[in-house]
């Protein structure tokens, strides 16, 4: 390990560093292959594909588990929204029998069966803090927290950011939240209508997990505020995403959008008579745009109809157990849960800026070109893609490191024992 004592050798002589000499020092790991943060779907694709090329990697992840979000932030009742054809990950499929749209429970057993297959092993409770490059000796310092706080630097020559698009929930700062006296929750507390039964509900900001909550909840008065595009999950026998794509391949996107809505339209009614207000951009080019996803509908669109699930406009302030809305009304409330999704946490950790964009987190560079960026520097499933444009990413990713992976590695290889073997054929997965 030559390269890190000539490394402290030039820290000893630095101001910055001469400083902090007083401070404990954290226990340095030199890690031969890329370094991964991020234990969920994106960050397993990527060390499966690297590991299919004989590369080593380690995931750091700051839950106990893989999937954190799928399996620690999730209501019982969640489906995977789109077919399961578009959501598996790349060198495995989901197994024949699984329905259409899988459950929860069963995607989460296919991730683990995922990581037993490609024998991935990250190390949990590593919460990374700090990610920095070092241009005197081409290297990335990563700095992570444990249980106990203790810190662990981990040294390697390249960087994959997989803490993806939702790796933290969006509150909204209402005015008078503190005087609302109720419950006021998030969906990634959120199990199920059990804690709210007899209660008055207001679901603020419906996606597709909104409207699925609102469907729980539709016993109990639940109240919905709408302000985006609502979809059937399937139009002419097939799911909408799946005609989406095909159209998409033949048509402009405007065209596409067109004839989206048009189905829409004569399969929903005109969502409008319901508080439901379409915005003036199709759901495509929307999506393209902004990154949110068009509301596949389920069957809230029904509940709404029958005055089951009520629309209301926008939150203006809350009250004592009750909502001000934009419009003037005033309605009283027991509860409220926020629908209102999540948002890249990587600028709070990574000490890099060209890459990613300050203002959301998300690489700077638009799909599909965002998964590089300098000095060994990666990105996986911040495509707006889902998990289709993550196992793109992790295919790109792991042929680029290969290329220079024999070529630069080699070198820093004559330093260390601790690289394994290259790894056998992966075996078929096998379920319970």
């Amino acid at each position: 390990m030559d390269f890190l004592k000539e490394l402290e050798g030039k820290r000893v002589h630095d101001p910055f560093e001469a400083n902090m000499a007083t401070k404990p020092t954290a226990k340095r790991i030199w890690v031969p292959g890329p370094v991964i943060v991020g234990a969920g779907p994106s960050g397993l694709a990527v060390a499966a594909c690297l590991k299919e090329k004989g590369i080593p990697s380690l995931i750091l992840e700051r839950a106990n588990c893989i999937a954190s979000l799928w399996q620690l932030k999730t209501y019982d009742r969640l489906r995977l929204h789109l077919p399961k054809q578009f959501c598996e990950l790349i060198l495995m499929p989901f197994p024949s029998d699984f329905p259409t749209y899988p459950t929860k429970q069963q995607f989460v057993g296919y991730l683990n069966a995922y990581a037993e297959n490609f024998d991935l092993k990250p190390a949990f409770n590593r919460t990374v803090v700090s990610a920095r490059y070092d241009s005197r000796c081409g290297l990335w310092f990563v700095k992570t927290l444990g249980l106990k706080n203790e810190e662990t630097e981990y040294v390697c020559q390249w960087l994959i950011v997989a803490t993806g698009e939702n790796a933290e929930e969006v509150v909204p700062k209402f005015e008078g939240v503190s005087e609302f006296g109720g419950p006021i929750v998030h969906t990634s507390s959120y199990k199920s209508g059990e804690l709210f039964r007899g209660k008055k509900v207001l679901v603020v900001g419906c996606g597709n997990s909104g409207m699925e909550v609102c469907l729980d909840l539709c016993n109990y008065n639940a109240r919905p505020s709408l302000v985006v595009h609502i979809l059937p999950q399937e139009m002419l026998g097939i799911s909408t995403f799946g005609l989406s794509m095909w159209l998409l391949k033949r048509f402009p996107m405007r065209f596409v959008d067109r004839i989206l809505l048009l189905v829409s339209r004569f399969m929903l009614g005109d969502t409008a008579r319901f508080g439901i207000h379409r915005p003036e951009r199709g759901p495509l080019e929307l999506k393209s745009m902004t990154g949110k996803t068009p509301v596949l509908d389920i069957g809230t669109l029904a509940k709404i109809k029958t005055g089951q699930i009520k629309v209301c406009t926008a939150v203006k302030q809350l009250k004592h157990q009750a909502v001000e809305f934009i419009d003037g009304r005033v309605e009283n409330f027991d509860a409220i849960i926020y629908a209102t999704g999540y948002r890249s946490n990587v600028m709070s950790w990574l000490k890099e800026t060209s890459m990613f964009s300050e203002k959301d987190g998300l690489p700077r560079k638009p799909f599909p070109n965002g998964w590089k960026g300098e000095c060994g520097l990666y990105s996986v499933g911040f495509t707006q893609r889902g998990l289709l444009g993550a196992s793109l990413d992790a295919t790109r990713i792991a042929e680029d490191i290969e290329h220079s992976w024999k070529a630069k590695a080699t070198h820093f290889m004559a330093f260390t024992t601790c690289a394994p073997p290259p790894p056998p054929p992966p075996q078929p997965a096998t379920f319970n």
